[in-house]
């Protein structure tokens, strides 16, 4: 069915546009058109799919959920909240304290936290298509395996110490929220979530499709090779450090990602840079400095700086080439 976009775009860039195939210009022009026709029916189809099934959830759900259960098992499920919940680095800090507050270990508050940016919707229905649905169940099981990690780690380290202290003495009361009932409102809910988010995303989506045609269209698929590709033992390290000052998400790092494949950047590399963008960008530190000190915000960083490398050299060992 997505070939049809591939034909819609051969009409407006080769029949409408009347650019010679076999062009830098035509190359990007076809790319730009396909990808981005592509991507914003994907994102509205999905988007509206999940947002009608997480209807059924609420804050109140979440924190009630992850209240009172054993240590792994909070892990597991603060992990797999995280991947199917629509909070994003603009949430954390409320998240963050009323977890604390319900009495939510800081493991698991931290296990939600890590995983919540590295799985949404977006980057599951982005990946499927660009780089394949077998990479993109990968990229799924490593963001809910570094959640329950990291949380593990931070309760196993006893790093309570590292929180400010403010966040302990805040006292959020735990309400029930009455949620959505009925089809009818449970419809208007996912319709109003696929507004808000395309809204939010569509410029991200514009610039890394643009971006991503530049790069497809005039770019030189042996200068990727040369700089990023196997030979360059340091291309994951360097791919993580270039992702940490960029403000993206993935609907704008995404469409980059399938050039870079199509150009011959290996998968590990190409992974490795998306974690970075989406998990420990310089404005996700910002924000979690409010309530984390300098120490702890280190090694949240650190533990995702070095678990993004392990991922992409191994990545790149078994898939490679």
């Amino acid at each position: 069915m997505l070939s049809l976009f591939t034909h819609l775009a051969d009409i407006v860039a080769y029949e409408a546009l009347a650019l010679d195939k076999s062009s830098s210009l035509g190359t990007a022009v076809h790319f730009f058109i396909e990808d981005t026709t592509k991507i914003f029916f994907l994102l509205v189809v999905m988007i509206y799919l999940i947002g009608y099934g997480r209807t059924y959830i609420s804050t109140e759900k979440v924190r009630a959920w992850l209240s009172g259960k054993s240590r792994f098992t909070g892990y597991v499920l603060a992990a797999i909240l995280g991947a199917v919940t629509p909070f994003c680095s603009c949430s954390s800090v409320p998240l963050f304290i009323a977890f604390l507050s319900a009495g939510i270990p800081l493991g698991v508050t931290m296990a939600f936290l890590i995983t919540s940016p590295i799985i949404n919707e977006i980057a599951v229905v982005l990946l499927g298509e660009a780089i394949g649905i077998h990479f993109t169940i990968s990229y799924v099981v490593i963001g809910l395996s570094l959640g329950i990690l990291g949380g593990a780690l931070v309760d196993y380290l006893k790093l309570q110490k590292w929180v400010e202290p403010f966040v302990w003495e805040i006292q959020v009361p735990v309400t029930q929220e009455a949620g959505i009932s009925g089809w009818q409102a449970r419809e208007r809910s996912a319709r109003r979530e696929v507004i808000d988010i395309i809204k939010r995303v569509w410029l991200y989506v514009l610039l890394g499709v643009g971006l991503g045609a530049g790069l497809h269209g005039y770019v030189p698929r042996e200068w990727f090779v040369a700089n990023a590709g196997p030979d360059n033992h340091f291309a994951v390290p360097l791919a993580i450090l270039a992702g940490i000052p960029l403000y993206a998400n993935a609907a704008g790092v995404i469409p980059v990602a399938q050039v870079l494949l199509d150009k011959g950047v290996q998968i590990g590399t190409i992974m490795a840079f998306i974690m970075s963008i989406v998990a420990i960008s310089l404005p996700e530190l910002m924000i979690l400095r409010r309530v984390l000190k300098p120490q702890m915000l280190f090694f949240f960083a650190g533990f995702l700086f070095v678990s993004f490398n392990v991922v992409g050299y191994l990545f790149n060992f078994f898939f490679g080439g």
